[in-house]
Formats: C-alpha cells, sequence, structure tokens
C-alpha cells in the first residue's frame, strides 16, 4: 500500500494583538516580532508600515493615500502520514487579504509570502552542515532537498490547499549577498525593472526543486530587488493589487531585518551586490533580533530530525522515491 499523507491547515489572523502558539516556528519574523517588551508597538508599526507602502504603490483613484489595509494570515500546514496516529508541523506561510475602504470589498491577496519549514531548517540548519564538516571545500549532499521538494508540490497539488486558496503561491525572499545582479530593460508597472543574477544560488535551486520559477525585481521606490518565487506567470496570474500585497508585506519585512540591503540609504545601481555590512542604512523603530533567528533554526532543523526525519526515514524515502 502506498503511503498518503494528509495536509491541516490552520489560519491564525496577525494583528497587533498576535501571540505566536507555543507550536508556531519561532524563526518566522513575524513570530519574532511578536515577543518581548516591545511587542504589541512592534506589530503595530509593521501593519501600519505595510499599509502604508501598499497605498504609495496602489496610488491610482486613492488621492489620499488611505484607500485600502491589508489584513494578514498565518496559515499552518500539519502534516499527517496516514496511519501514524500524529502530525508534523511543516509549513508556515502568509496570506495577505486586501481592504478597499472605498468599495467596502475585501479582495483576496495572494499566499506565500514569507516561507517557513521545518524540513528546509533541517536541509540547511543541520545536513548541510554536518555533510561539510567532513568535506574540505564547500559541497551539497547528494539528493539534498528532493524530499522537501516533493512535499510542497503535493502540498500545492492537495484538496486541501485548493479548497483554501484560489491561485498557486508566490514566496518573497530577499537577494543573496554573494551574487551580482544586473538591471534589464524589462518594466512592469508595479513589480518594478527587472534584474539578473549572474549565477544560481543554492536556494534557487533548492525553490526549483519545489516546482517555483524565480524572476527578480526592483519596485518603485525600493532600494534593492527582490527574488519572487512562483508558479506559471508571475507577470499575468496575478492582478496588480495581489502583487502589491505581497511587496508591501514581505519589503517591511525584510527592511526589519535586513536593513543593510533593504532600508540601506542608497539605491541599487545597473549592478548591484548586496552587502550585509554595509554600514549606510536606517533602522525602523522595530526590535527584531537576528542572532536568535539563526540559532533557532539550527534547534528547529534538529526537531525535525527528531521527530520526522528519523521516525520516518524508510516510509519517506519510500514515497519520495515513487513520488511522479
Amino acid at each position: 500500500m502506498s503511503t498518503e499523507f494528509n495536509f491541516n491547515i490552520k489560519n491564525i489572523r496577525l494583528d497587533e494583538n498576535y501571540h505566536p502558539s507555543d507550536n508556531t516556528r519561532i524563526t518566522t519574523n513575524f513570530a519574532n516580532l511578536a515577543r518581548g517588551a516591545s511587542r504589541q508597538q512592534n506589530l503595530r508599526n509593521a501593519l501600519k508600515m505595510i499599509d502604508n507602502r501598499f497605498n504609495a504603490l496602489a496610488h491610482w483613484d486613492n488621492p489620499n493615500g488611505t484607500r485600502y489595509s491589508v489584513e494578514l494570515e498565518i496559515v499552518s500546514v500539519d502534516l499527517d502520514i496516514v496511519g501514524s496516529g500524529t502530525s508534523f508541523p511543516s509549513i508556515e506561510i502568509l496570506k495577505t487579504n486586501i481592504v478597499d475602504h472605498t468599495t467596502n470589498e475585501r479582495i483576496e491577496g495572494i499566499v506565500g509570502n514569507n516561507f517557513s519549514s521545518y524540513v528546509r531548517d533541517y536541509d540547511f540548519s543541520v545536513l548541510l552542515l554536518d555533510h561539510n564538516k567532513q568535506q574540505p571545500t564547500f559541497s551539497v549532499p547528494a539528493n539534498f532537498g528532493d524530499l522537501h521538494g516533493k512535499l510542497f508540490k503535493y502540498f500545492v497539488n492537495s484538496n486541501a490547499y485548493n479548497q483554501h486558496f484560489k491561485k498557486p503561491p508566490v514566496i518573497c525572499l530577499s537577494v543573496s549577498d554573494n551574487k551580482t545582479y544586473d538591471r534589464t530593460e524589462n518594466q512592469h508597472p508595479v513589480l518594478g525593472y527587472e534584474y539578473l543574477p549572474n549565477e544560481s544560488s543554492l536556494t534557487e535551486q533548492y525553490f526549483k526543486k519545489m516546482g517555483l520559477q524565480v524572476r527578480y525585481f526592483m519596485p518603485p521606490n525600493s532600494v534593492a530587488p527582490f527574488a519572487f518565487y512562483f508558479f506559471g506567470d508571475l507577470l499575468n496570474d496575478y492582478t496588480n493589487l495581489e502583487l502589491i500585497s505581497t511587496i508591501s508585506t514581505m519589503e517591511t519585512f525584510q527592511k526589519i531585518y535586513r536593513p543593510e540591503i533593504y532600508n540601506a540609504n542608497a539605491t541599487a545601481g545597473k549592478r548591484y551586490q548586496p552587502n550585509l555590512k554595509n554600514g549606510d542604512h536606517s533602522l525602523t523603530q522595530i526590535v527584531y533580533d537576528r542572532e536568535e533567528r539563526s540559532k533557532l533554526a539550527i534547534a528547529q532543523g534538529k526537531f525535525a530530525e527528531e521527530h520526522f526525519i528519523k521516525p520516518y526515514r524508510s516510509i519517506l524515502e519510500n514515497w519520495s522515491a515513487n513520488y511522479a
């Protein structure tokens, strides 16, 4: 009998009253913001930044810059190996919803945006690190990312996903600080100028195994390009308002925890190399613990190894080998 997985999807509103649940992936940027003495002010400031950026980009028929606001939901996906009697927290993503205060309409935005995964933490923070302790030069283990990629594709094609979401996900990440990006003449009214990297990154290759393509764009009045990972046709499958909801949300988070790149005082030129040691940047009024985040990625990778990879290794390997 072939192994089957069921996905259980839970949604929680991300607003100024949000408290991370005990089983959330606490490396996610929004969970990091929602802890400590400044938690409510952090969230309030971040949400205000998102709304302001949305209205700046969606400026048509919006003379006062107050027409829209963005509502965010944290989407947590638990994976259940049928017959095992246990479920495992596998993926956490963000869903945007747009409120039009002129028409009193609530418009569904994009799902994805931020992307967190316990198995990805295991791959990058446990498997890859352990593999390279034995290697004279950096290398990638055989079949690196295969299981994670197949699980993600299985999820996006599942009944659970299609019952909850109308369109495939778009994930928006920071550019890589060890690549160079060249601006092209291709310009989109919302996504801005397209950039091309000088070479493929490990992240690109990892996301390709998830079925995702990548394009790099720098939206109007942004200071650096973003990596947009998607299925299908990014420029034609999504409306301008949907794309703006992703840009405004993820640019805000990147300004908070990658200020050297996304809150830099100088704008990326025709050729751009991101620099995480760039001192010429501004800080937001939002407290974010970047060091804690990297430590937690290792802890959560080990959690995935202990509670998912090791106990179900033979089941997962067999399923992965037979997944088409």
